[in-house]
């Protein structure tokens, strides 16, 4: 069949046509695609320099090359005497009766060793770490995370905050900046840094679990960061640090049923640490303040008895003679709701916010009495050394049959009997001799030993008045108790 020249230019035509489009667009694909990785590179390399990308996703590696060489490894020894180091084999009688008496007994020096972290804070060698990382410790030895090695010295310990400073002879040294940890939020991203079993140097990621954490029984102070970022024995000490980088606690401790990591670790927050380490640096010991009172939680029992609308602030038990408290108006009773302007949710925020007020300062401290708001103003001094506590001691007697105090046997307090409580010969009130198993009053906490001072917030100097008071509560009526335990005071919510 004849082929149409024609017909044939035309679809030539065509097909170069379309060729050439082709060609154009694979073009301005591969112009598209050289473009755009210079454009990424670009931004990666802007994602490199804030730890925080843009997109608010953590930029992990770059906070861990900017933290990293500021968290030490910190090993230290002492020399103990214990017992002989002797192989078990020479203590065994079979083989002792062939060598005789001829290796050494008893009492034997030998070194211990023991592993933790440090961060450094301060470019001149400040290194701070936990007081039971260098507690005791004859030697200390820093490793830096470059390979030098220096000898480090003791600054300062507060063992209240397992908090402690150590100095190294060098300058120019990497730090970590601080953060605030006041700030953070649960949930929050944080990386966890330090030396593990002695793996110099390894990083953990996690989130912060909670905050403000306290009664955990790790040390007086206790306002504890709690994070699942992984922490083991030897991060004790290292970095806990925020999505910036920012150094937000010093790892402390683990709760652990087997030795190791469980999901929970706490640290000291920043702002603890903080203030402890440059007062021990500048005065060598921590200078904290002292209001001067007692004080307890707020149940709902108590947050009704004395007319605070939620069960929040710090219930004063007890205003010591001469005091801060004292001397500014507080009174046994009070619920103390604000102190310097920070809301006190508990006892333990209010202990920690006073002992942090700089000596000196006059603070206003807003209490709750009587249903009705006060302001009193306090100028804080200078926690005293010993806040010594007297023992305990328990008697017999009997009352309270009946009401909310079934089950509590009480007898007169007698000069002697208060002296053997460690309280003052002159206290008035009656001490409890036996609390009944499953009673309204051994489940509030009453034990023998305690001294009731008030009932309802009249007072008790008799036994005869205790019975009086106990009959006034009827069978369905509650009573706050203010006690004198072991030289403390403090108020039970008993219901019945």
């Amino acid at each position: 069949m004849p082929i149409d020249r024609r017909s044939f230019r035309i679809g030539m035509l065509t097909s170069a046509l379309v060729l050439l489009g082709v060609f154009i667009g694979v073009a301005f694909t591969i112009r598209a695609d050289l473009v755009t990785p210079a454009n990424s590179d670009t931004q990666a390399t802007a994602a490199m320099q804030s730890p925080v990308s843009d997109g608010h996703a953590p930029n992990f590696p770059a906070v861990v090359k900017r933290v990293m060489p500021a968290v030490v490894n910190i090993s230290t020894t002492r020399v103990v005497t214990g017992g002989s180091q002797i192989s078990p084999l020479m203590q065994d009688p079979f083989f002792r009766h062939f060598f005789g008496d001829q290796f050494p007994q008893g009492q034997q020096k030998h070194r211990e060793s023991a592993l933790g972290s440090g961060v450094i804070v301060d470019s001149n060698g400040y290194i701070i770490t936990n007081n039971h990382v260098v507690a005791k410790a004859d030697e200390i030895k820093v490793l830096l995370g470059d390979g030098r090695k220096f000898k480090g010295k003791v600054v300062g310990t507060d063992p209240k905050t397992d908090i402690a400073v150590v100095k190294i002879k060098a300058d120019n040294l990497p730090t970590v900046p601080w953060g605030d940890s006041d700030k953070i939020e649960v949930g929050g991203y944080v990386l966890a840094i330090g030396n593990p079993f002695g793996l110099n140097q390894t990083v953990t990621m996690g989130i912060i679990s909670a905050k403000g954490r306290a009664n955990v029984g790790i040390a007086d102070y206790e306002d504890f960061i709690q994070t699942d970022a992984a922490i083991n024995p030897g991060n004790s000490g290292g970095a806990l640090v925020n999505a910036r980088g920012q150094l937000i606690g010093i790892n402390t401790a683990i709760f652990s049923r087997s030795g190791g990591y469980m999901g929970i670790g706490f640290a000291v927050p920043s702002d603890m640490a903080r203030s402890v380490m440059d007062s021990l640096i500048k005065n060598g010991k921590v200078i904290r303040g002292w209001l001067g009172v007692s004080i307890q939680g707020v149940t709902p029992e108590l947050a009704k008895q004395f007319g605070v609308p939620k069960a929040e602030g710090a219930l004063v038990s007890e205003v010591m003679d001469g005091t801060p408290a004292a001397k500014a108006g507080v009174k046994s009773g009070d619920v103390i709701v604000k102190f310097d302007g920070k809301d006190i949710d508990n006892p333990t925020t209010l202990r920690n916010v006073v002992a942090a007020t700089k000596v000196g300062k006059t603070v206003k401290i807003r209490v709750i009495r009587n249903h009705k708001t006060r302001t009193l103003n306090a100028r804080i001094v200078e926690q005293p050394k010993n806040l010594a506590k007297g023992p305990q001691d328990e008697s017999t007697g009997g009352g309270g049959e009946g009401t909310a105090l079934a089950g509590v046997e009480i007898r007169s307090l007698t000069p002697q009997i208060a002296n053997q409580l460690g309280i003052p010969s002159t206290t008035a009130g009656v001490v409890v001799t036996q609390v009944d198993v499953g009673t309204p009053a051994e489940e509030a906490g009453l034990h023998a030993g305690d001294v009731i001072l008030e009932i309802n917030q009249a007072r008790v100097t008799s036994v005869e008045e205790f019975k009086r008071q106990a009959r006034r509560l009827g069978k369905h009526g509650s009573a706050v108790l203010l006690i004198n335990r072991r030289g403390s005071q403090l108020f039970l919510s008993i219901s019945p």
